[in-house]
């Protein structure tokens, strides 16, 4: 378990829940929701609007019973020797097939026969006349079976009681259809004499979408046990003078349908996908025109002829992805064109296969890529995604007819980007929480903003960069403590009251501060945010600090007086040296802080010890010195070489922002006793010496020259050794 945490936290958090969120998705589309399907089908009816089926060949002709038919022949339904007279017209003009888009479960009660029961006060001979008339179911079942025709059967989700008939229909499969076939308890029949008369019979039911659209209808299913073609279908099949039917399944459903010259592919229902034109006016015939002769024979030759109808009072009225109202006779129509056409849709089996194989690299690929991409690239990469899955979608469906669906893939790494996106606006919004509180304290306001504004310009774990290093210490702190020896508490309170404006000053002066020791203060500059300024910053900041350091002074001194406590004045030393440094997250794994280490840090911290040992309150080194020079007046003190460190080290005090009279007197003092110190000259350097302190009227530098009038006197006695070179080593650290 643990070292699936490591791998998890060394993956990224976020990318292990898109992961998992990626895994949830796969899943939810092999359960295949009814929001996914809709949303699938949606996009597959937006391609068909954009490229109907192309008009093309028109092997397919509807003789249409609409208004002006029942204008001229009278309300629905007619006599049946008027379709007995249809049929023959039709077969007369050479249609090939003629189907009927209607059913007759009844017989006709215009026969004459029928009709006898309807008339009251005819005399015996009308009667006996009519009586020996033909019925009219028969000499319409006369003229089918004269025809290659089909008639239409009604699949029912209701089971029903109906006159069975001789209408077995050659089915022959490869493998079981049964478990996947759309079934229907009941079927509503024709009267036995047309179902025996035809050359075939087919199921005209069209089952809608749950939106109410027809894409897809059925070319076979099961209605009241048995296995029936639709219409168009075995409209196909009487054409091409097949005996058989041919289903194959597989244990995912089913293939395809098949009779010999057509194998048309369906989904795993049986359902074939609808391939629909722009609806066309001039495949509609007029009934009345076939019947009064007003139709010529090229019109009708060699034609699949479907009867049905328009009109909007018998309700055949259907919703298809390109028409909100086209009749459902030519719903049957266009299904006869798209096969014979060879414009045919469908969505193979590989499909859902190649969707979950999208989804899951595009996935993979914005996980991997996400957090290590700028959003500009992840934008550019998030159009390409979107061609690509679009653009390979609709040339699917334009050059091989085939429907793969890109929105479930385009959807899903949508949201695994959104979830990246808001997981790392969060992480970033935690990181800037992170960073105000680990640098509030220790950085200014402004800085800290722009930090957390930019946090990749903060290098967690060590970086090597070029930083000048302040410490600040008390001078004869021990003895300060002791006076509040019985008051504890108010040692703390006057520790918070010196060392908060001594902190504020170096953060309003770019500094950080990297901790406090007791009464010490280590600070640096130019890390974590870039400073080119950071040796003037840091010089100001220190003179800024031993001005702060006197108004407490003055303010003790005043408090001090009115309670006649004593009073010990707070003085302290700051040392400053610029060098290269190590500066990060320095620590352990379960404790660690931001702060530096480096050589110069350990030159930074014995450079402040020498404010005590030459009596000034602020000391630079040497590359601090020449970054400021110009900038402050600095006085060259002393060369030398801290203990464990061979390399000599020039030191400078800072006096102040401005070289003042004061300041030039003391400069070119100290400058006289350095060189015939250096020299040698003993003597000429202690008048020097008696010189500058003639003109340190304030008593700034007298532990300075204390510590030369000592040194030169000592080596007056005791020359140092040949190849001496000025320098002063430190014994002590």
């Amino acid at each position: 378990m643990k070292r699936i945490l490591r791998l998890a936290r060394s993956f990224g958090l976020f990318r292990c829940l898109c992961l998992g969120l990626l895994v949830f998705l796969l899943a939810v589309r092999l359960g295949d929701s009814r929001v996914l399907d809709e949303l699938r089908l949606r996009v597959f009816d937006m391609y068909q609007v954009l490229q109907p089926r192309p008009a093309g060949e028109k092997p397919v002709r509807i003789v249409d019973i609409d208004e002006k038919s029942l204008s001229e022949l009278g309300q629905w339904p007619w006599p049946r020797t008027y379709l007995a007279d249809l049929v023959t017209r039709l077969t007369d003009l050479g249609a090939a097939v003629v189907a009927f888009d209607v059913i007759f479960p009844e017989a006709d009660r215009l026969s004459p026969v029928a009709a006898l029961k309807t008339f009251r006060s005819l005399d015996e001979v009308t009667r006996e006349k009519l009586s020996e008339l033909p019925d009219n179911d028969r000499v319409f079942a006369e003229a089918v079976h004269k025809s290659r025709a089909v008639v239409g059967e009604s699949a029912l989700s209701t089971a029903v009681s109906s006159e069975t008939s001789d209408t077995t229909i050659g089915i022959a499969t490869f493998g079981d259809p049964k478990p996947f076939l759309l079934s229907y308890p009941g079927l509503l029949r024709n009267i036995p004499i047309l179902e025996q008369a035809a050359a075939g019979r087919g199921v005209f039911t069209i089952q809608n979408e749950r939106d109410g659209i027809v894409r897809r209808v059925p070319l076979v299913m099961e209605a009241q046990g048995q296995i029936r073609p639709s219409l168009a279908f075995e409209m196909l099949r009487v054409a091409t003078g097949a005996s058989t039917i041919l289903i194959r399944a597989s244990e995912a459903g089913i293939d395809s349908v098949a009779i010999p010259g057509f194998r048309i592919a369906t989904d795993k229902n049986g359902q074939f996908w609808v391939r629909f034109g722009r609806h066309d006016p001039s495949l509609y015939i007029s009934a009345a025109d076939v019947l009064r002769g007003r139709v010529d024979q090229a019109a009708l030759k060699d034609k699949l002829v479907i009867i049905g109808t328009s009109s909007v009072g018998l309700l055949d009225i259907k919703t298809t992805p390109i028409d909100a109202a086209m009749p459902g006779v030519e719903v049957h129509a266009q299904i006869l064109e798209s096969m014979l056409n060879g414009e045919i849709l469908a969505r193979p089996d590989y499909a859902l296969a190649l969707e979950l194989i999208a989804t899951a690299v595009i996935g993979i690929l914005i996980i991997m890529l996400a957090p290590v991409l700028s959003p500009l690239v992840m934008v550019g990469l998030g159009a390409a995604v979107l061609v690509l899955l679009v653009g390979s979608s609709w040339l699917f469906y334009t050059r091989q007819g085939l429907l793969i669906d890109f929105t479930f893939p385009l959807v899903s790494s949508a949201l695994i980007y959104m979830t990246l996106t808001f997981a790392n606006y969060f992480k970033e919004r935690s990181q800037r929480r992170r960073i105000r509180s680990a640098f509030g304290q220790y950085l200014a306001p402004a800085l800290v903003e722009e930090l957390a504004r930019s946090p990749e310009r903060l290098v967690l774990g060590g970086e090597q960069r070029t930083m000048t290093v302040m410490f600040s210490d008390v001078r004869d702190f021990t003895t300060i403590a002791e006076s509040y020896k019985n008051d504890p508490q108010g040692l703390t309170r006057l520790m918070n009251r010196f060392l908060t404006p001594l902190t504020n000053t170096i953060i309003a002066h770019k500094g950080t501060i990297d901790k406090y020791m007791g009464d010490a203060i280590m600070a640096f500059w130019n890390a974590p945010l870039h400073d080119d300024a950071h040796e003037i910053n840091a010089c100001a900041a220190g003179l800024d600090m031993l001005a702060c350091l006197k108004v407490v002074n003055r303010e003790r001194k005043a408090e001090a007086a009115a309670s006649g406590a004593p009073y010990v004045p707070i003085r302290i030393g700051i040392g400053l040296n610029t060098g290269t440094c190590v500066v990060g997250n320095i620590g352990s794994e379960l404790r660690f802080d931001y702060s530096v280490l480096g050589d110069s840090v350990n030159l930074a911290s014995r450079i402040e010890g020498q404010c005590k040992t030459y009596g000034l309150p602020m000391v630079i080194g040497s590359r601090t010195a020449r970054a400021v020079e110009g900038a402050f007046a600095i006085v060259e003190i002393d060369v030398i070489a801290v203990k464990g460190k061979a390399e000599p080290e020039t030191i400078y005090a800072v006096l102040g922002r401005e070289k003042t009279e004061r300041y030039d007197k003391a400069h070119d003092s100290i400058a006289a006793m350095l060189r015939c110190y250096r020299a040698r000259d003993w003597d000429g350097a202690l008048v020097a010496l008696e010189a500058g302190r003639g003109a340190d009227s304030d008593g700034v530098f007298s532990e300075f020259y204390r510590v030369y009038e000592k040194r030169i006197l000592a080596f007056r006695d005791d020359p140092p050794p040949e190849g001496w070179n000025g320098v002063f080593v430190l014994e002590t650290k």
